[in-house]
């Protein structure tokens, strides 16, 4: 007797739902071969699915709004300049016009740019372009007699006097790249007698006295010595960086005096993991801390700026939008973002 065989042409289709003819059956690999197409359609039809459920990833459309139109950017780097830079002062300029910002302090830390702003104006005159002197070695120090000229370009755009940057005293000695430098206190503490002479021109023409990179000590008998001479206008530049770094007790003494913390759009992209290493020897300054001091002191007491310009970082209108998109992030308003972008600045400038 011959054993029990099934008929292959018996075999079901691979739904169930009835013997194929059996002239289409040829064998067991022609089963098979049926059977693999229908997994590989079965897989295709979930990877399709599977890729109808993901969220493409775009940026974001341009805003609608600029979230930096309308503010002040009070401490801009641009080239021509003994730093390397990535624009220079027209190239800065038409991104500035491009993103809305109405006015820019220009910033060089060894020659006046009073001049450059001028010429700023008269190529664009849509923005608002200021310029200042820093009272380093290069213009002899805390010198009276560089910041009676400044002033006194064409244009009367020069509006800003800094105490020493990096050759201030602190400065130097913090990063110990000399033993000393520009100094501003005698040994007893007391402000020396050429930055008395210089914070007078600032009372008479009314220009904005900012410290550099004083340390926080010498910062505020600055802002004494100012307050004293008449002046009304003074701000603790970049107030959070390392060499600054005020305390928030601190900054509580500076704003009873009068003067303006400024807060950098550069200070997030510094620290030890910052993407330049010359940034590297400079703390970072967490958006969360600026927010928090702000909150603890008031907005009518900060100013924003970028600090930018530098070959290799955003261009200063993207680090500007950084910052406040970090700081709404925050919990700051809208409204105190006015404030410290355009209504502080603004006053210091043109009030």
């Amino acid at each position: 007797m011959r054993p029990f065989r099934i008929a292959r042409r018996r075999f079901t289709s691979c739904c169930g739902h009835g013997t194929p003819p059996a002239e289409q059956w040829t064998g067991r690999r022609d089963f098979l071969t049926m059977a693999a197409a229908g997994m590989a359609g079965f897989a295709a039809t979930l990877r399709s699915r599977e890729a109808a459920a993901q969220v493409r990833a775009f940026p974001p459309p341009p805003p609608a709004v600029s979230p930096v139109e309308g503010l002040i950017d009070f401490h801009l780097h641009t080239a021509p300049d003994v730093f390397g830079r990535a624009l220079d002062d027209d190239e800065a300029a038409a991104l500035y016009h491009d993103n809305g910002i109405e006015a820019v302090v220009m910033k060089s830390h060894v020659v006046p740019t009073a001049d450059r702003a001028w010429l700023l104006r008269k190529h664009l005159p849509a923005l608002k372009a200021f310029g200042g002197i820093v009272l380093n070695a290069a213009v002899g120090g805390v010198n009276p007699d560089a910041v009676q000229w400044m002033w006194r370009m064409q244009g009367g755009f020069g509006r800003v006097v800094w105490f020493p940057t990096f050759d201030a005293d602190h400065h130097v000695k913090h990063f110990k790249d000399a033993p000393e430098g520009v100094k501003v206190l005698g040994p007893d503490g007391s402000v020396l007698r050429p930055v008395r002479d210089a914070l007078k021109i600032c009372a008479q023409q009314k220009l904005v006295v900012c410290t550099g990179h004083l340390s926080p000590a010498e910062a505020l008998a600055v802002a004494r010595a100012a307050r004293e001479a008449g002046c009304d206008r003074i701000v603790i530049t970049h107030s959070e960086f390392e060499v600054v770094n005020l305390s928030l007790e601190e900054m509580k003494q500076a704003a009873a005096l009068g003067a303006k913390m400024e807060i950098c759009a550069m200070g997030p992209l510094m620290g030890p993991g910052a993407h330049l290493p010359w940034m590297r020897s400079w703390r970072q300054v967490p958006v969360k801390e600026s927010a928090e001091r702000i909150k603890a002191v008031g907005a009518e007491h900060f100013l924003l700026a970028t600090d930018l310009g530098q070959t290799g970082n955003p261009s200063p209108p993207d680090g500007y939008k950084l910052l406040v998109g970090g700081l709404l992030a925050e919990g700051i308003t809208k409204d105190q973002i006015r404030v410290m972008g355009r209504e502080v600045p603004g006053r210091l400038l043109m009030g």
